[in-house]
């Protein structure tokens, strides 16, 4: 059962007082009061925890921000940062005595440096958005998550969220050179930049996957990285999981590094297939999508040794891309998947542990054991390349206890990533789906560090609070090393 931080009574009797003063500071259009209109931002992607905001800002810039999180501060009040809405792991669930800062007018491009490769950015401008302001001069933003056409680079940066791409050319903090972040008192800091690289403490780094719970970052430097000469998507289709699994390891072992190696079975592609007509194998037990980009030369040698590759280990279906157009159309489906699985059940809850490839198949096969064990339907599909797996456990909420075997398959899924040498979220964050599994993978001491990290920025806990840790301690009984006692309580979690 998820728990959250008790509303803080105080601040829910100033309620009135606190809209009319967020008003007097940003103006009575960016502030959002009404309980039907903050309906709209109860919850994220994570659809089966709910709770109403306090209330709801939409800055418009980075000195409204600040002015919001130093009055915040001054008066004790708790704050969620909001970008897309996408986060699948409750990571923006709102606080019912908390602000709840929504970054969507934050949606400009500040400037673009080709010379440089280099995008300057708001946070609430969507992921695909800066693909599409640079492509005319040939370029891109590499990591592309499968929401990119609706989440935010801020957003991305908070849970350092990676995409199909991503076994090449890396997660948004292979990809990030500066940003732009407000503090909780209000401070505005500046860390990076148009450099590759900057001296001091990677300050950076710790903000990146930070998921709210550091300050609200304002602005974002990207790389932007030119189009390659060509990219051919191979369709390669197995009679078995375990095959497709296995193909994965040995592409790699190979000495090959695909743009990106995404993997699917025969759930998700009847799915695919059914909702987008890629042209999918419906025969197949597993499909693998293997994009390969560089000169023509390399495109052509690289097709060739997958395939020998592929057919040593039983390929049925060996199929490569011979346009643009049809290359897009083979990852329309991998990137429709999670809509097209919405099709075939009520619910689903998308997972997101990380594993070492060549445990794939293993953990594919538990998985489905465990899928018997809970008596609920799963269909996977994921970043195999780097071992980022996305089970889709489908359930109906309607269903009495349904939801809750949805959450303990899901939580076994995780453990079992764990036990294999893995990690709970590979780009979806904790938030607060994953948080009390955080002591599957971390120590006490471990998540006392962690916290004691937060600390530094955030000493009264107003950022994010319910998010990532299981157990909240005071900082200063942190600064003791006292990592036992003085625990805020949680209460139950609101439903949908």
């Amino acid at each position: 059962m998820l728990m959250m931080p008790e509303p803080d009574a105080g601040t829910m009797a100033r309620r009135e007082t606190i809209v009319a003063d967020l008003r007097a500071l940003l103006g009575a259009d960016a502030v959002i009061a009404e309980e039907e209109r903050r309906r709209a931002y109860e919850c994220d992607a994570l659809a089966a925890y709910r709770q109403l905001p306090l209330v709801v800002v939409l800055p418009e810039d980075t000195a409204e921000v600040a002015a919001v999180l130093r009055y915040c501060h001054e008066n004790r009040i708790r704050i969620v940062p909001r970008g897309g809405g996408t986060s699948l792991s409750g990571g923006s669930l709102p606080l019912a005595d908390g602000v709840l800062v929504a970054m969507g007018r934050f949606n400009r491009i500040l400037g673009i440096d080709y010379d440089n490769r280099l995008a300057v950015v708001q946070p609430g401008v969507t992921n695909l958005g800066i693909t599409k302001a640079v492509e005319e001069q040939g370029f891109y933003y590499a990591p592309d998550p499968s929401s990119q056409i609706a989440c935010s680079i801020g957003g991305n940066v908070a849970e350092n969220s990676g995409g199909v791409h991503c076994l090449k050319y890396g997660l948004t903090a292979n990809n990030l050179l500066g940003i732009e972040m407000v503090l909780i008192d209000g401070t505005v800091i500046r860390l990076g930049g148009a450099h590759l690289d900057a001296d001091g403490y990677d300050l950076m780094g710790v903000i990146t996957g930070s998921e709210g719970l550091l300050g609200i970052i304002t602005e974002v430097t990207v790389r932007i990285l030119p189009q390659p000469a060509t990219a051919r998507a191979l369709l390669m289709g197995f009679p078995s999981v375990e095959a497709g699994g296995n193909c994965v390891g040995a592409i790699i072992a190979a000495g090959i590094i695909p743009a990106g190696i995404e993997m699917m079975d025969h759930p998700a592609i009847l799915a695919a297939e059914d909702f987008v007509r890629a042209g999918y194998p419906t025969d197949a037990e597993s499909l693998l999508i293997v994009e390969l980009d560089g000169p023509e030369g390399e495109v052509a040698e690289l097709t060739k040794r997958v395939y020998d590759i592929a057919r040593g280990l039983g390929a049925t279906t060996l199929r490569a891309s011979e346009s643009e157009e049809e290359r897009l159309r083979f990852w329309a489906g991998r990137k429709a998947a999670f809509p097209a699985v919405g099709a075939i059940g009520p619910d689903y809850i998308c997972m997101d542990g990380t594993i070492p490839r060549g445990r794939l198949a293993e953990v594919l096969r538990r998985t489905s054991e465990l899928a018997g064990k809970h008596r609920l339907r799963v269909a996977n599909v994921f970043h195999a390349g780097d071992g980022n797996l996305h089970p889709l456990i489908l359930f109906d909420a309607n269903a009495p206890g349904e939801l809750e075997r949805a959450e303990a398959f899901g939580a076994d899924i995780l453990r079992l990533c764990v036990e294999v040498g893995g990690v709970l979220t590979g780009e979806h964050g904790v938030g607060v789906e994953k948080r009390d599994l955080m002591g599957e993978q971390f120590t006490e001491a471990d998540l006392a560090q962690q916290q004691a990290l937060k600390c530094a920025f955030d000493p009264e806990g107003l950022l994010n609070p319910g998010k990532v840790f299981p157990t909240l301690h005071r900082c200063a009984e942190l600064g003791r090393i006292v990592v036992r006692g003085g625990v805020l309580p949680f209460p139950d979690l609101p439903r949908f």
